[in-house]
This record gives C-alpha cells, structure tokens and sequence, in this order.
C-alpha cells in the first residue's frame, strides 16, 4: 500500500507541479494568483494538518472521502506545491532563444508550451523534483493518522499486539531505507538520461571537434593551391 500511494501521488504531483509552472511562468492572469496562494499555502503549513483537514473538516461540509483517497490526495497536493517550484526553475530556465525561434517559426503559444519548454523544462527540473519524490514516499507515513494501512501502520498495529517495538522499528526503518535508496537510484538513472546541460555540452564538443577536424589552415591552402 506505501508503493501504491506513493506512486499515484508521485504521478498526481508531477502533473500539477507541471501545469502550476507553466501557469506561473507564462504570468496568466488570476490563475497564477491562484496557484501562487496554493503553493504558500501549503509549503507553510505541516502536512499531518492537510491530512486530518480533509479527512475530519471535509465532512462537516457533506464531502466524505475515504482514508485512502485523502491519503493519496493530500500527498499529491504536498508534493504538488514542492513541484511547482521544481519546474518553475526549470522552465524559468529555458533558453529564451528556443521561444523566440518557436515564435518566428509561427508556433502558437499552446505550442510553443508543449513542444518547448514542458520538455526541456521537466528535463531541466528533474534532479531537484527527485528530491520531492522522495520525500513523497517518506511522508507517506502520516497516512496512519488516518487509519490508512501502510507499512508505519502495520508496524504499529503488530506492536500493541506483540510489544515487539524494537523489532518492527528496525524493520520497517530497513524497508524505508530499501525504498528510497532503489527510488533514488532509479532516479539517478533516468537523470543521467535527461541531462539537458549535459548532452547540450556533448553536441557543442562534437560540433567542435567536427570543425576542428575539417578546417584547413590558410598555410595548407596556400600550398595546395600554388602553382
């Protein structure tokens, strides 16, 4: 179940983290107000209130959600705000070049999104979104506030029931570490893939040397070409 919400919410806040910084980075009127006020929001309050907002609060309203979907929901909207931020820099960071040459080449502002700075945006973003991914799956511990049955809460019914605290703590202590340590992993690998600056860096060296390799010196030429 911690795989499970971890990864749906991993995927809900990717998205919003997405579209809340291309929001913010084209400047659309109230709707970068409004995601501004939902990134402060919840970047300054603790998640365990998020949590029991939506599972307790919501209710006395006539909205009744189950522990997992506001397990899943209130990840997603925490990791969300953290991922705002992520991309912005990101598509803060994209050559301005890029979008102008997309402008001259006729391409609509839907276009130029899409094809240009999503893209190289996300790819640009993607170490320090990790970061959020991770902790994503750390904070997928509060859920057991709500009764939701992940890893923390199986450990926790098995102790009232056996007393055996210092076992199930090491032992779900060992399985977080596990977690983590392949999700880091594999996000290093896919990392390494998406390098933007990288592979920019690769394709300039190349052309570089392509150039190097191909150049005659004026000394050549004139010796080639004396009579």
């Amino acid at each position: 179940m911690t795989i499970f919400i971890s990864l749906l919410s991993m995927i809900f806040s990717s998205l919003i983290g997405m579209s809340g910084a291309v929001i913010r980075t084209l400047k659309l009127p109230i709707l970068s107000q409004i995601v501004t006020v939902y990134v402060e929001i919840i970047r300054n309050t603790p998640l365990l209130v998020h949590v029991f907002f939506l599972y307790f609060g919501l209710p006395a309203v006539g909205i009744k959600l189950s522990a997992l979907a506001v397990g899943i929901l209130s990840l997603s909207l925490w990791g969300g705000a953290f991922a705002v931020e992520n991309f912005r820099g990101g598509t803060d960071s994209v050559p301005k070049a890029l979008i102008e040459s997309g402008q001259s080449l006729g391409l609509s502002t839907w276009q130029i999104v899409m094809n240009i700075i999503v893209p190289l945006g996300f790819r640009i973003s993607f170490p320090a979104f990790s970061n959020t991914a991770v902790s994503v799956i750390k904070n997928s511990a509060y859920m057991t506030g709500i009764g939701v049955v992940e890893l923390t809460f199986m450990a926790v019914d098995r102790m009232a029931y056996d007393f055996k605290t210092y076992e199930m703590l090491f032992s779900i202590a060992v399985i977080y570490l596990i977690l983590i340590w392949g999700t880091s992993y594999l996000f290093s690998k896919i990392e390494k893939r998406l390098d933007f600056y990288k592979k920019t860096t690769e394709r300039v060296n190349t052309s570089g040397n392509l150039v190097k390799k191909f150049a005659v010196s004026p000394g050549r030429v004139d010796q080639d070409t004396a009579p």
